[in-house]
């Protein structure tokens, strides 16, 4: 493992000496490896990847980088990313993290952090969601951002994964008449976390909220709120306390589905099984409410 190599790399970026003293695996997720580097006081978080993945974290580098600059809500801190003896890897700020805390201080800082907006959406770079690439080129016009580079674009991955023809179809349905889901809403293009589920939250020693793992670009800030009701949902504490500083659409209520399936086609591209059928069911929703 890379570690003395890294450390160099860290002292370069501190000007503080780094000794790789212990390396210890944490919980860091499906795609990367992940390490707690100990070097006498002072710890990092470490994760590491194949040499081809170092774009991978350079976006991630630079979607923290953009979240910290909202000054909204606290985001690891970005101490190093490259490659180096035959590994990728990013160094972030470590944080001891626990799953209770402030949801109402995560609901006003979202809010906050959604009401920094770009001049189009999409982000300068593409990115990645979970272990697939995420394409961010700019457009001015959401609805045919979203049905070119979220939902087209999965919906590809997935008939070369083998989702049923049916399913396939009717997304495509759903992707030609998309404008439909958005007739009088015109959704600012706002600063988003683009993976905003429970396991990407986190609460510090204090109880404020941290977030991580961001799939960053700008767009309508209901798809962080979409998908902060997938795999789980937050609590009602965090909803109510965002409402409180920018109260939600009406129409959310069925965009939710559109921004949901995004999430869900790419959980089947990646692994499969039953997601095929959650698919259909926000397909066969989204079909209903266009009419």
């Amino acid at each position: 493992m890379p570690w003395f190599a890294i450390a160099e790399v860290i002292t370069g970026a501190t000007g503080s000496p780094c000794r790789p003293e212990r390396h210890v695996p944490v919980s860091g997720g499906s795609i990367n490896a992940a390490f707690r580097l100990e070097s006498g006081r002072r710890r990092f978080f470490v994760k590491l990847n194949d040499p081809g993945r170092v774009d991978m974290f350079a976006g991630e580098a630079d979607g923290l980088e953009a979240l910290a600059a909202a000054h909204a809500l606290r985001v690891p801190g970005v101490i190093a990313c490259g490659e180096t003896a035959g590994r990728s890897f990013i160094v972030l700020e470590w944080i001891d993290l626990c799953s209770r805390g402030d949801w109402a201080a995560l609901g006003e800082g979202l809010a906050r952090q959604h009401q920094c907006l770009g001049h189009r959406h999409g982000w300068h770079r593409d990115n990645t969601i979970g272990n697939t690439a995420q394409v961010n080129s700019r457009d001015e016009d959401w609805a045919a951002f979203f049905a070119a580079h979220r939902l087209g674009y999965q919906l590809d991955l997935a008939r070369r994964a083998g989702a049923p023809a049916r399913t396939i179809d009717r997304g495509e349905r759903v992707r030609r008449e998309l404008g439909r889901l958005f007739a009088g809403y015109q959704p600012a293009p706002s600063l988003l976390h683009g993976d905003l589920w429970s396991g990407n939250v986190g609460f510090d020693a204090h109880g404020g909220p941290v977030i991580f793992d961001p799939a960053v670009h700008y767009g309508d800030r209901e798809c962080d709120l979409a998908m902060s009701e997938l795999f789980g949902g937050f609590p009602e504490a965090f909803h109510s306390a965002y409402d409180a500083v920018w109260p939600r659409d009406p129409g959310y209520w069925v965009r939710r589905d559109l921004y949901q399936l995004y999430h869900v086609l790419n959980h089947f591209n990646l692994f499969g099984g039953g997601y095929a059928a959650s698919a259909r069911s926000l397909i066969d929703r989204l079909l209903a409410a266009m009419g």
